[in-house]
């Protein structure tokens, strides 16, 4: 099994990075710091939507264990043993809720959002206990 991000987000970056530079030419006339900052900005948001086209899939699983996208592409490989705890991390804060994906390893922790899976954190959950402990999901 796999989860990926939904397809929306990268298209979405890359039209925020195209806002930017429009906005710039529009507001920042001959202002170097203001070209700076949409620069800057620009291609931030067009390398964060790079990644999500380079690595969509976050989280895939098997019978065997996981693999999870760890820095910026990088894939990293996790037996079910080397898995301390699958958890789903429940916040409030100033009246909205955050519901994210825990994988604790005990020397790192993987945390993935509903927007990095393409799923509900819980359901990827209950995916995974059933991938762990072997039967069917």
């Amino acid at each position: 099994m796999q989860w990926r991000i939904r397809p929306v987000l990268p298209v979405t970056k890359l039209m925020g990075a195209v806002a930017v530079v429009v906005l710039a030419v529009a507001f920042a006339g001959r202002d170097p710091i203001r070209w700076a900052i949409a620069g800057v900005a620009a291609i931030a948001l067009s390398l964060w939507a790079l990644r999500d086209l380079i690595a969509p899939v976050r989280l895939a699983a098997d019978t065997t264990g996981v693999t999870v996208v760890a820095g910026f592409a990088r894939r990293r490989r996790l037996s079910w043993s080397e898995i301390d705890r699958v958890r789903v991390d429940r916040r409030t804060h100033r009246g909205l809720r955050s519901e994210v994906l825990e994988l604790d390893t005990g020397d790192a922790i993987y945390l993935l959002s509903a927007n990095d899976l393409g799923a509900l954190p819980e359901d990827v959950a209950t995916a995974l206990a059933d991938l762990r402990s072997g039967s069917p999901a």
